[in-house]
């Protein structure tokens, strides 16, 4: 299963659409949006752009919970505050945003993937790429897709070999 990964989103609109249209045309069966999402118009022209589900997480930058969890049941996503496992392509994911120092927020990731628990520990918050393997665990941070933050950044997962790629638009 080819999944799309994204993050940092920081309502930077434009970006978000040019993400969308990208993983649209990879032909992505799903989208995990690692945090930061901001307002829910956001989530709503994520969804609109690629036209599969998609699984996220709450980042520290998240302030309208309400209504992004509203919007999210409108447009074929769940959200919810981290860490959060899911199954997708028949792997276990962890999905967290992070808080506090970058330091920290990677450290924490890496001791995630050092349990050997999960397929995949996939973050955000760090504004930074990171793709990465820890005792043959994916450590996957897809960079922001806010041009002010360095973006618009993505990554490319598939499940079946547990391969990413990191892409800079």
């Amino acid at each position: 299963m080819l999944v799309g990964v994204v993050s940092d989103s920081h309502d930077d609109v434009a970006s978000v659409r040019k993400v969308a249209e990208f993983l649209h045309r990879s032909g992505v069966e799903a989208v995990i949006h690692l945090g930061d999402i901001i307002a829910p118009f956001t989530l709503r022209e994520l969804a609109k752009g690629v036209g599969v589900p998609i699984e996220g997480v709450f980042g520290n930058n998240d302030c309208e919970l309400e209504l992004l969890l509203e919007t999210a049941r409108d447009v074929n996503a769940r959200v919810s505050s981290w860490p959060r496992i899911i199954q997708l392509g028949g792997r276990r994911l962890l999905l967290m945003h992070g808080k506090g120092s970058a330091e920290v927020t990677v450290e924490v990731a890496h001791a995630l993937a050092e349990s050997g628990r999960f397929d995949g520990v996939l973050y955000g918050h760090t504004h930074r790429e990171e793709l990465s393997y820890v005792r043959g665990v994916l450590v996957l941070n897809p960079g922001p897709i806010s041009s002010a933050l360095g973006g618009p950044r993505l990554a490319l997962l598939d499940t079946e070999t547990m391969a990413a790629k990191l892409v800079r638009l």
